[in-house]
């Protein structure tokens, strides 16, 4: 029977390269799917590679199984980055025993049987490969370069050709640091002043407010552009909206705001019956409640709900769907969708009975408004679009029903990080395919960073298979990767490292992928009298750092921006992937296939390419996989210092010998949810909490936060996070 099970899986894949790692991964979930038994990441990479060493290997005949050892030739390294990435994707997933919850083993999820059954993820991943080579500059590049050089003697030729180029379709691939701002502008004065086109036939669309009024600020120098669109998506929508409200809607309708969302989300647990406590706790996982208050975990669960709802109105899905995809998901998070369903059914229709509106119903109410007015649709000679990358599929169809006769779209598939609310790479990745006479341009040399600093993101990148970034700065930089004991050490490192420095504190960026990493390192700088600014993709994305202000920032806000010094602060495995997973009812609803774990590589390259001359890449733990060994080459060559882990601090036995049963009680209480956080976390349980921190707070015996403050090795941010769940543990 296993023995056809393996024919019949291998004649499946006869059009598929066997020798490709993306599709080793569905020979990998059939092995976990085949296994008599739970097992353990150590004993499922050892069956893959064949290791006959494996006591349980032999004892369980394991090596019998078809797809024993079909993983030999790859090092045991790639293997668990082929086992990491079907867990990021969840495809697999970890879980606990019943028997014994302390030990984790690997299981096929509902997706992973989905795509046993289908495969579509790494074929799709496939299908969108986009190899492409240095840009070829002709003899009459040449010429038109000579003839113009008075307009652009500044620029190197790639980005003159993606200035003038006449193709009426083009896509400028622009890497991080080589002025794709700059280029998009600077075609624009070009069709105004030598192509003599009418300013108010060219539309200019970018994403973010900021990007916009740069790119207006830039404009403004030529008196040639005056009349030039530049919107961002909704702005754009927004104008249209307003311009033909009799024609779309029955009364007025405006964007919602934050505070009338929150309004209609309270509004919404209340005549639906659903007790905040109740929801809360049913909802969140302990470590995820632990350290924050009621109002926050509310406004998370409103953001989950937002987005699900927003998620399904962009890619044109009834929400009343949602309720089918209960059925895979067990009795708990079961009843978690039926919640989040009741929650958005009841938010969308009261903004239409409002006459409210959030962000993406503006992009399709713009679209199905020009579907049925098509003679209302503005004409644009010229389209631009900035940050292509990180479209959707509305602002796709947006462009689509624009229909310009030129298109010219600036991006770099590398900095694709938006896949999570709703972006796919896959229109920049085929770009070509929808546009079969297009140009493609690639702009290649970084003028942002020092050479090394080019070095290290084109290291981090090889997979992309896109040229290279070429250095133009030739200075040395500073670049190191550090490794601490705990992330209190971290932390403190940062800001010690601050303190000495002798640059404009608005010229450094300290970066984290969490909110959380970054709301302790803002408590810490509040406590040594830092000033700082804090962006989050949620919030104060807009606001700008003054000259004596440190920037804390999550990466996905801070794309597009650059610093002299950057510190990317937990670059462990599991901050790079993120390993705090989205709760089961996100992942179930993400309605296309995205590669999670490229998404996270890609995230990472965002983050150290924002630095100029100095970059520290700071962890606790283990460093993250997506420093290479290429890249710790060139992290050693700057001598990057590194502090050993510990691994274990053991209590001295006449300590606890000399505790009343109450204390030993105790001591075992609050081990349990030490334990507990480690395992939601997937963190060490030291750092949590050492033993000897523990032994210090049964001594100590403290009855308040104050009282705990003083307790030795519970600094602000342990105070923080866990304050209030020591005190109830203490309290009984």
């Amino acid at each position: 029977m296993e023995q056809e099970e393996r024919k019949d899986f291998e004649v499946s894949f006869i059009e598929m390269d066997e020798n490709s790692k993306e599709f080793d991964y569905m020979k990998v979930i059939r092995a976990v799917e085949s296994m008599p038994f739970n097992v353990g990441k150590n004993l499922l990479i050892d069956f893959l590679q064949g290791n006959l060493k494996n006591e349980s290997v032999k004892r369980n005949s394991l090596n019998k199984k078809p797809l024993f050892g079909f993983l030999q030739l790859y090092s045991r390294k790639e293997v668990e980055e082929i086992v990491e990435n079907l867990l990021s994707n969840n495809l697999l997933e970890y879980q606990q025993l019943p028997e014994n919850r302390f030990i984790k083993v690997i299981a096929v999820t509902e997706k992973g049987k989905r795509e046993l059954a289908n495969p579509s993820h790494y074929k799709k991943k496939l299908s969108n490969r986009f190899i492409i080579n240095e840009t070829e500059i002709t003899e009459e590049d040449k010429t038109l370069f000579q003839a113009f050089d008075f307009f652009l003697k500044p620029y190197n030729d790639e980005q003159k050709k993606a200035v003038i180029s006449t193709k009426n379709k083009i896509l400028c691939v622009a890497g991080a640091g080589s002025g794709k701002t700059t280029v998009l502008t600077k075609r624009i004065e070009f069709l105004t002043k030598f192509r003599s086109i009418n300013p108010s036939k060219i539309l200019a669309i970018t994403f973010t407010r900021k990007a916009r009024s740069e790119m207006i600020a830039r404009l403004s120098k030529s008196p040639y552009c005056e009349g030039v669109r530049i919107e961002t998506f909704n702005s754009f929508c927004e104008k249209i909206l307003k311009e033909h409200n009799d024609l779309i809607y029955e009364k007025d309708v405006k964007v919602i705001s934050y505070s009338q969302k929150v309004k209609l989300f309270n509004v919404a647990l209340r005549e639906n019956n659903i007790n905040a406590n109740d929801a809360l706790s049913g909802y969140f996982s302990f470590a995820q409640r632990a350290g924050r208050t009621s109002e926050e975990l509310l406004l998370m669960l409103m953001n989950d709900c937002c987005s699900i709802l927003e998620l399904y109105k962009s890619n044109n899905k009834n929400i009343n769907t949602l309720l089918e995809e209960a059925k895979i998901l067990d009795a708990k998070n079961s009843n978690n969708l039926r919640m989040v369903y009741r929650i958005c059914k009841y938010m969308d229709l009261s903004m239409k009975k409002l006459g409210l509106r959030d962000y993406t119903d503006q992009l399709i109410h713009c679209i199905n408004f020009f579907k049925q007015n098509p003679k209302l649709v503005p004409v644009f000679e010229h389209v631009l679009v900035d940050e292509y990358q990180d479209v959707n599929s509305a602002q796709i169809e947006l462009i689509d029903l624009l229909n310009p006769a030129n298109l010219f779209c600036v991006g770099d598939p590398r900095q694709s990080i938006f896949g999570w609310r709703g972006s796919q790479i896959k229109y920049i990745l085929n770009f070509e395919e929808k546009h079969p006479d297009c140009e493609i341009i690639t702009l290649s040399t970084n003028y942002r960073s020092s050479k090394q600093i080019v070095e290290l993101i084109n290291s981090a990148m090889e997979s992309a298979r896109l040229p290279e970034l070429k250095h133009f700065n030739e200075l040395s930089a500073e670049i190191k990767l550090i490794g601490f004991e705990s992330e209190d050490d971290e932390v403190n490192f940062v800001v010690n490292k601050i303190k000495e420095m002798d640059i404009s504190k608005n010229e450094i960026f300290v970066l984290a992928r969490t909110n959380r990493i970054i709301s302790e390192l803002a408590d810490r700088m509040k406590l040594n009298g830092i000033k700082h600014i804090v962006r989050t993709e949620e919030h104060h994305v807009d606001i700008e750092a003054a000259k004596d202000e440190v920037t804390l920032a999550t990466v996905h806000s801070i794309k597009g921006l650059e610093a002299d010094t950057v510190f990317v602060v937990g670059c462990n495995g599991l901050s790079f992937p993120c390993k705090t997973s989205e709760h089961p009812v996100m992942e179930l609803t993400k309605i296309y296939d995205y590669d999670k774990e490229e998404e996270e590589r890609r995230l990472f390259y965002v983050a150290i390419s924002r630095a100029k001359n100095r970059l520290y890449l700071t962890y606790s733990g283990k460093p993250t996989r997506f420093v290479t060994d290429k890249m710790i080459n060139l992290l050693k060559s700057e001598n990057p210092k590194s502090k050993p882990l510990v691994k274990n601090i053991d209590v001295p036995l006449t300590r606890i010998q000399n505790f009343k049963s109450s204390e030993v009680n105790l001591m075992a209480n609050l081990k349990e949810w030490r334990a507990q956080l480690a395992r939601e976390y997937n963190l060490p349980a030291y750092i949590i909490m050492h033993d000897k921190t523990i032994m210090e707070i049964i001594e100590n015996n403290p009855s308040t936060i104050e009282e705990l403050r003083k307790v030795k090795g519970i600094g602000p941010a342990k105070l923080e996070k866990y304050g209030n769940d020591i005190l109830r543990i203490l309290n009984g």
